[in-house]
């Protein structure tokens, strides 16, 4: 029988992290009793026994010239795999700057608490006698050639201004890229011109941002989670690169968790609600509601689906007063859910409306929810309703340290 030929051995390839050329090993067909084998370093292979016209692979320049009688290993060689390709995971995570307002402080910790690539850095927020922005970046040259990032919280008219400074001041400071992380777009529900003479902020806001000055690594990058409007994202010019992010996923985790995770369905208040969602929750049994008018009145009505005997969660982009989740509450349960919870992106709750939602203390879906999932994306609700059932926090601290590093 012809001997085999050690060209027909399965190769394996490692990489040298000393030289970046590649080191191969193989594999032999022939009785272990018959050959004595050696790597050193994994360099070269030589093999007795064999014929005269095998081959070694060599790496580097080294040939050796004489072995040892111990066996071929390929242990050495799966470990310097391994910790070569741990190095190269390394060196490609992108270390980030990250900057956030007086509002963001607590999120902004949570950020950099999911990734050691992340540093946090301060601005001095100060004002002048007159009320106006006396802003400071401390330490401007150290972030130069840096990738920066700007955790920012429109929450109000007046913190936009004294935001916007320091958001047009970094991309100029010689960094490599600017991202602005901006999770709640506050002018969503702004979009419309029903009556000559409305003005649609949402647009105003969109042409603001999309004119940051670029970065030495070009145009800004801005992070934004669940904008009201599909069509918002195309209000942004070619000098913003908009990065829409969701947080159903942090509400599909949390849903996996409850013990009745098999008799969830998933209502939409509306039908913008189910356009903007459905596909991300398709899995789930859907229910469908609509206001419709009876007389002076508005009405929400079930539009499709069956919500008895179920576990049924409201899901929003955000919420204000909140009275058509009220609504779409007593309708499900008139039609028999056993239980109702609702989750929302972002929370608003101006007046403090969220007192009317009350925790239903187990089997009460007409009068009280199981629970309220919002994110982080509103800094004041969240510091409102943290540990007030039904609320419970979703954080979009590891999303954002994810896109971060996009």
């Amino acid at each position: 029988m012809a001997a085999t030929s050690p060209l027909q051995s399965p190769l394996k390839f490692f990489s040298n992290s000393t030289t970046g050329a590649p080191k191969l090993s193989f594999l032999l067909p022939v009785n272990p009793s018959e050959a004595k084998c050696l790597t050193n370093r994994s360099i070269s292979i030589r093999c007795d026994n064999l014929p005269q016209n095998s081959i070694g692979f060599l790496s580097g320049t080294d040939l050796i010239p004489s072995m040892q009688s111990s066996p071929l290993s390929l242990s050495s060689s799966v470990s310097m795999a391994a910790a070569s390709g741990s190095d190269s995971a390394s060196k490609n995570v992108k270390r980030v700057c990250l900057f956030y307002c007086d509002e963001t402080r607590a999120l902004a910790e949570r950020i950099a608490a999911q990734s050691d690539a992340i540093e946090l850095r301060s601005i001095s927020w100060r004002t002048f006698d007159d009320g106006f922005p006396n802003l400071f970046i401390p330490n401007a040259q150290a972030i130069r050639g840096q990738h920066v990032a700007f955790l920012a919280s429109f929450s109000s008219p007046k913190v936009i201004f004294e935001q916007l400074s320091i958001i047009y001041a970094l991309p100029k400071l010689f960094i490599s890229s600017f991202t602005l992380v901006l999770p709640f777009f506050p002018t969503g529900t702004y979009e419309r011109m029903e009556d000559e003479g409305d003005v649609a902020t949402a647009f105003t806001l969109a042409r603001i941002l999309s004119n940051i000055p670029t970065s030495r690594g070009g145009p800004t990058s801005l992070v934004t989670f669940d904008i009201h409007a599909l069509q918002e994202r195309f209000y942004f010019g070619d000098n913003i690169l908009p990065c829409f992010e969701s947080g159903i996923p942090l509400l599909k985790n949390r849903l996996q968790q409850l013990p009745d995770s098999d008799n969830i369905a998933i209502a939409f208040p509306d039908d913008g609600a189910w356009k903007r969602f459905h596909k991300q929750l398709q899995h789930f049994p859907t229910i469908v509601c609509a206001k419709v008018r009876e007389g002076s009145q508005r009405i929400v009505r079930i539009k499709e689906g069956d919500p008895q005997g179920r576990h049924v969660v409201i899901v929003d982009d955000l919420v204000q007063s909140g009275g058509t989740l009220v609504e779409c509450q007593k309708v499900l349960a008139k039609h028999g859910a056993a239980k109702i919870s609702a989750y929302v992106t972002h929370g608003i709750f101006p007046n403090k409306s969220w007192e009317r939602f009350e925790y239903d203390n187990g089997g009460r879906p007409g009068t009280g929810l199981s629970y309220f999932w919002i994110t982080d994306s509103c800094p004041f609700t969240v510091k409102e309703v943290i540990n007030k059932p039904p609320f419970e926090i979703l954080s979009l601290a590891s999303s954002i340290a994810a896109a971060l590093q996009i």
